[in-house]
């Protein structure tokens, strides 16, 4: 009776259990997610309890359906097993769908990929086609490093099979190998010579990508195959002007993929190699002229060809050929070809730049597309155009720009005018006037040190303290709402207010402005609800400095002082008391110790040309700034003139705890500076594919426990490293604080590095080890590096 019953009870279960095609139509016939959900959980039970049955017959069946389940996003990890058992079966309609289950189901993060080596090792052997060509699949879409060791000659002996079907997927599972395991190269390299002379197309095209991947991986592979650069010249000679098969013609254009791959071949193969790049010369030129641009498929071979003469020793008319060519794609009608020329000619701008100049005024019409990709990559591309020569054309156009640009491209464009203007003013009144046009336009999108910049920049021009304060008189008084440019407005206020009310500027129209006018801008940028605490300070010491500009406003400078001696926020408030007590007790000090500022003397006058060497000055300088070494008066202003910084620099110093009624005795005291600390030596802490990360220290003398800490992440090879993150961690005794990265993509071959500030507290001024985790994407993979740093100079902590 019991097996009599349980004979009924797995018929009545095959009978229930669907077809696949049947389940196919069922869930999509489900009107809600619940009874897709529903109908999904019922088949996975009948699939489990076939699984369990062990029924060879209904195996592939079920497992079929399990994947399908997979497709749909639902969990089907118990179907792992039935595939290694459908694979070690002699049919072929099991082996068919257990590979196809392995490939879907399995990865290297399954200890249970491992146990299909055998089967798919047995299978190779075989001289069935169809069974060799499904482990072969499932080898390049899964195989582990481990795996490709142990399957390694299998492959190199299917490279020689009879088969073209064969041959041609045991080309790409050796590509698969490579890529995960480079040291298996020197099996593959004798196979590739005879490989290259295949009329098959696909074993051709698969042949040409394992030699890219051969030489991107072993010196000595590349060294190998630059001995068949004449034998891919003819090849690829033959492809533009006969033809290769005309079922692989594209639009008129001969096996537009083959060409491409070729390409790229030759573009490994040539570079700093003069021997290489002399042979296909000729070959590149003809193409670059033969191939028709109508079509997308040659406009992408003469993008691979002007990438390949760009990258290997070319003549100088090749490279001029090549960058016209990257014009004419700046006026096709597609956007994507417009974004790829864009892209190509920021790369070439460095190295060709005369070339790319003669494009200018195309790059600078892209300005204007509607497509914020390509607006923001001709941004780019026409701040790296400026030169000396045409910087006063450019940047009419780039401030045209600022003004009607999205939101998302202000910030990138303001600073870029900042720099380019920096680099190449030609006088400091125009590099003046182009700052106040930025400000005035784009205020709050500039960075963080043009208000130093421009106050320095206006210190040092003497002959123009009036024109400029006249002028940002005029633009803080038609709009407040621009906090940088109210700070440098009300910085020079205070510092040139007397210069104002003379009126004998001939560089401007005559402006009349009273006392009375002056000391009511500065209080309505005090009293603004748009002004910010750093504006607001700015306004009170100016309005401080007036008092011995403008004498007859003393009284109301006096009122509106000591109403902020109340204010809620602490640092009016410190600044407040600190002014009325130098009315009140020092007033026969205030002359002397509100004079106007000195010049001081930067020290880096020039913006690095990637501006690296600046973002990382202007930190170091907003957390440590050095007392300067001046006579008494000077020391006087310098100290009380410090009170101009805003309250974000001041919080990073060590809080003073003065006893009452010391506050201006603090103020006042006259610190010597002390003797500069010795440099502590940089580290460079890791290196992989050409990207390094290397990390400089510095101590700042007024904050001994304080390490600023910047790491510099630089990229040597062929492909840029984009979504760059680098995470740092100390032990708990210590205070760690990241500042933001400078950005997240590094270009190739030495381009523009990340760099980002670490501020690490060491109080206890303990031994100091970081852990530093970076995640990037290179080469088209996602990397990981987790590591620890534990041989820091001990100038770092101790």
């Amino acid at each position: 009776m019991s097996l009599r019953g349980g004979m009924v009870a797995l018929r009545s279960r095959m009978v229930t259990s669907l077809k696949l095609q049947d389940l196919i139509e069922e869930i999509r016939g489900a009107k809600t997610q619940a009874q897709e959900r529903e109908v999904i959980q019922k088949e996975c039970a009948q699939i489990r309890a076939s699984f369990r049955d062990g029924d060879p017959l209904q195996r592939h069946r079920q497992l079929a359906k399990l994947l399908y389940v997979h497709m749909l996003g639902y969990p089907a990890h118990f179907g792992q097993m039935e595939c290694l058992k459908l694979i070690a079966s002699p049919r072929f309609t099991d082996k068919r769908v257990g590979y196809l289950g392995a490939m879907l189901l399995l990865d290297e993060r399954h200890d249970a990929h491992l146990l299909i080596t055998n089967s798919i090792k047995n299978d190779l052997s075989q001289g069935i086609q169809a069974v060799q060509g499904l482990a072969l699949c499932t080898l390049s879409a899964m195989g582990s490093a481990e795996m490709c060791r142990d399957l390694a000659t299998e492959v190199e002996k299917l490279l020689l099979q009879p088969s073209p079907y064969v041959r041609k997927k045991a080309v790409l599972a050796a590509v698969h190998m490579i890529r995960k395991d480079p040291e298996l190269s020197n099996i593959f390299l004798p196979p590739c010579a005879k490989l290259l002379r295949e009329r098959h197309h696909g074993i051709l095209l698969g042949t040409i990508t394992l030699i890219m991947e051969l030489c991107e991986r072993s010196p000595a592979a590349l060294r190998h195959f630059r001995k068949v650069v004449p034998q891919l010249v003819q090849i690829l000679r033959t492809l533009v002007t006969t033809g290769y098969s005309t079922e692989h013609s594209i639009s008129g254009v001969s096996d537009p993929f083959l060409q491409v791959q070729i390409l790229r071949l030759l573009r490994i193969l040539g570079r700093n190699h003069e021997e290489s790049s002399e042979t296909m010369n000729d070959l590149l030129a003809q193409v670059a002229t033969n191939t028709d641009t109508s079509r997308n498929a040659g406009n992408a071979v003469l993008l691979e060809t002007v990438l390949t003469i760009m990258d290997i020793h070319s003549a100088a008319g090749l490279r001029v050929l090549a960058v016209n060519i990257l014009g004419r794609f700046l006026l096709n009608n597609d956007k994507n070809i417009r974004y790829v020329a864009l892209t190509s000619l920021l790369r070439l701008v460095q190295s060709d730049h005369s070339a790319v100049q003669r494009h200018r005024s195309t790059v600078v019409e892209c300005l204007q597309e509607t497509d914020a990709s390509l607006s923001r990559r001709a941004l780019e591309l026409s701040l790296a155009l400026v030169n000396s020569s045409n910087v006063r054309a450019m940047m009419r156009e780039l401030q045209a720009f600022l003004e009607s640009c999205p939101p998302d491209l202000r910030a990138d464009c303001a600073s870029g005018i900042l720099l380019a203007a920096e680099r190449f003013a030609p006088s400091k009144r125009w590099h003046i006037d182009t700052i106040l046009h930025v400000l005035t336009t784009a205020g709050t999108y500039v960075r963080d040190d043009a208000v130093a910049n421009l106050t320095q920049l206006i210190g040092e021009a003497q002959e123009l303290h009036a024109y400029s304060v006249r002028c940002l008189y005029h633009a803080l008084a038609e709009d407040i709402s621009q906090q940088p440019l109210a700070q440098v407005a009300a910085w020079c206020i205070g510092e040139y207010g007397d210069l104002l009310l003379e009126g004998n500027c001939e560089e401007t129209e005559p402006l009349q402005v009273e006392e009375e006018e002056v000391l009511a801008l500065l209080e309505k940028v005090l009293q603004s609800h748009l002004s910010l605490p750093a504006t607001r300070a700015y306004a009170l010491t100016a309005l401080m400095k007036l008092s011995t500009r403008l004498p007859g406003g003393n009284n109301r400078i006096r009122q509106v002082v000591s109403i902020y001696g109340s204010c809620v926020d602490i640092e009016l408030q410190q600044r407040a008391v600190e002014y009325n007590v130098l009315f009140q007790k020092y007033d026969h000090m205030r002359a002397a110790v509100l004079e106007k500022m000195p010049l001081v003397e930067r020290s880096d006058p020039h913006v690095d040309e990637e501006g690296k060497e600046q973002k990382a000055g202007a930190q170091l300088l907003e957390a440590s700034a050095p007392v300067p070494t001046e006579p008494q008066a000077t020391k006087l202003m310098d100290l009380l003139d410090l009170l101009d910084d805003t309250p974000g620099h001041a919080q990073h110093l060590p809080p003073l705890d003065p006893s009452p009624g010391e506050t201006l005795v603090h103020l006042l005291d006259l610190p010597c500076a002390p003797p500069a600390p010795a440099p502590i030596p940089g580290l460079k802490v890791f290196e992989r594919e050409g990207v390094r990360l290397d990390l400089s220290f510095v101590r700042p003398l007024e904050t001994p426990a304080l390490l600023l800490v910047t790491a510099t992440t630089t990229n040597s090879s062929r492909e840029d490293v984009t979504h760059f993150v680098c995470q740092a961690a100390v032990p708990k005794s210590f205070q760690l604080q990241l500042q933001a990265p400078s950005g997240d993509t590094i270009p190739a071959q030495g381009g523009l590095p990340i760099t980002q500030l670490f501020r690490i507290l060491n109080p206890n001024k303990a031994m100091l080890r970081l852990k530093l985790r970076l995640t990037y994407n290179h080469f088209g993979q996602p990397v990981q590096e987790i590591f620890e740093v534990d041989n820091l100079p001990v100038e770092t902590w101790q």
